[in-house]
């Protein structure tokens, strides 16, 4: 039937209305005594209006009738009956019926009103909340997943499905309560019936397109995503009930939403080609730079062996030489392959009880030709084994120190402290070098980053510090760099790393 409550709210809103007719006729018939048909019409006109003024239309009528059947029983002469004797009466009742009739109408049509106001103005903030949730969304893999749940979270949907189609068949981002299998065959009808003419419907406040169908029972109703004109996918919706107009603006957002992402990406992957396009140009102009004066010194060097002035001591000078570079170019050629592993993902830790002394050994057996003229001081405070990859770890020390000797005066300090402590496995490696300019401290570890200090030197291609950062990140380790007191750039490692106990060597060994 269709003046059955919808709801149980509105059923005790029915039963208060009968209630309070039923307690006012008590208290005139028994109480007050009153049978002044004017104060009584009065009286239940009034509580007709409140009625009228907080629920429903069907209600208002409902507990007029009431009130006019009561009116008549126990006011109207004869009382005690439904019959009616004189004429004016007829007039009377005829009359607070109509009136209330027309009020509940009136009030009805406001509180009407009023509701579609307020539901207006609801379904706004809600467009409004999901327009500043796409202005929050970045340009991650999961953009459109987000977007499928901001809208069905905004909007108390149990079901929402972003549809973008493919080659062959369609990308699917859903969302909501309800897990809903959409066919493919009715998303494929709708979106060629989304791209025929483009029409508005005034009076709907719609564009063509809109489409509904049935799944698990369930309506789903069908819109088109539209940048501009072009219709670039299909938005599923299912749950509480939404106007059309407002599904045409949730997918003009919803289609805002995708070509933003679309354009963070493109701008994304534009960024990546001009970074790699920024590193293809260092990298060229790095080994142009380095590979030019020790191929230079190799081939001058190699022509001197071969003339027959030479002594057997100036001889042996030339070959040292020789090394020297031909060490120097396998040293940037390694740096540029543990560039590419690392740019391709493929360094791995492989950890193992190592004690940090042989880590130490390793790495400056690395730059050996590079620190020899350079006095190393170290200093071990705590030699217990440590679980760690020594490879890695051995790699990135390596190139510090090579950095350290780069900058450093000949003959001078490189001091290394190295020790184990709650935080992991440490060092501290100090030169007494310029130091580091304020500009060159944000920068330190970024790829090809060469300081105004680098002006004047020949060697060196800025790779150094950045291998080292990412070789040390693999462990979880990291490093930092100071100026130290007194003169010169200090780095610290820390690598957290378990260690065992039962070992302890303090020493101080000068090379």
């Amino acid at each position: 039937m269709a003046l059955m409550p919808k709801r149980p709210q509105e059923l005790w809103r029915l039963v208060a209305g009968l209630g309070t007719i039923a307690g006012v006729t008590l208290l005139y018939v028994r109480g007050l005594h009153v049978h002044n048909t004017a104060t009584v019409s009065t009286t239940f006109l009034l509580v007709v209006l409140v009625m009228a003024a907080t629920s429903r239309l069907w209600i208002a009528i409902a507990v007029s009738i009431v009130a006019m059947l009561s009116f008549n029983f126990f006011f109207l002469p004869p009382v005690g009956t439904f019959s009616i004797v004189d004429p004016q009466n007829w007039v009377a009742l005829f009359a607070f019926l109509v009136v209330s009739l027309i009020a509940s109408r009136l009030s009805a049509g406001v509180r009407a009103r009023t509701d579609e106001a307020v539901a207006r103005r609801d379904e706004l903030a809600r467009l409004f909340d999901l327009s500043r949730d796409v202005l929050m969304m970045t340009d991650s893999q999961d953009a459109m997943s987000r977007l499928a749940r901001a809208i069905a979270l905004r909007f108390d949907l149990s079901f929402v499905a972003v549809a973008l189609p493919r080659t062959t068949d369609w990308e699917l981002f859903t969302a909501g309560r309800d897990a809903i299998d959409l066919s493919r065959q009715e998303l494929s009808n709708a979106f060629a019936s989304a791209q025929t003419t483009l029409e508005y419907d005034a009076h709907a406040r719609t564009y063509s397109g809109h489409r509904t169908m049935m799944s698990d029972n369930r309506l789903i109703h069908l819109v088109p995503l539209r940048a501009a004109t072009k219709a670039i996918g299909m938005l599923g919706a299912s749950g509480r009930s939404i106007e059309a107009g407002t599904l045409d603006a949730l997918a003009g957002i919803a289609a805002i939403a995708i070509e933003r992402a679309q354009f963070l990406e493109d701008r994304k992957q534009a960024e990546l080609t001009r970074q790699s396009e920024q590193l293809k140009a260092a990298l060229l102009a790095s080994l142009g730079h380095d590979l030019r004066t020790p191929l230079t010194t190799i081939r001058v060097a190699a022509s001197n062996v071969k003339s027959s002035s030479l002594t057997a001591g100036q001889r042996d000078e030339q070959s040292d030489l020789i090394l020297s570079e031909a060490e120097r170019l396998a040293r940037l050629f390694e740096n540029i392959l543990e560039m590419a592993r690392i740019d391709a993902g493929a360094v791995a830790s492989e950890a193992r009880w190592t004690h940090p002394s042989e880590i130490l050994e390793g790495a400056r057996d690395q730059v050996g030709a590079t620190i020899r003229d350079r006095r190393v001081i170290v200093h071990i405070g705590s030699d217990v084994p440590v679980l760690i990859d020594p490879r890695l770890t051995a790699n990135a020390v390596a190139h510090v120190l090579e950095n350290a000797a780069q900058y450093a005066p000949t003959d001078s300090n490189i001091d290394i402290a190295v020790d184990v402590t709650p935080e992991g496995l440490t060092f501290d490696i100090r030169d007494r070098g310029p130091g580091i300019a304020a500009a060159d401290l944000p920068h330190l570890f970024e790829r090809f980053y060469r300081g105004d200090a680098a002006g004047g030197r020949t060697s060196g291609t800025g790779m150094g510090l950045w291998i080292a950062r990412r070789l040390l990140a693999v462990q979880h380790g990291r490093i930092w760099a100071e100026n130290a007191a007194g003169g010169g750039a200090r780095f610290s490692i820390v690598i957290p790393v378990p260690a065992k106990t039962d070992q302890i060597i303090d020493n101080a060994d000068t090379v």
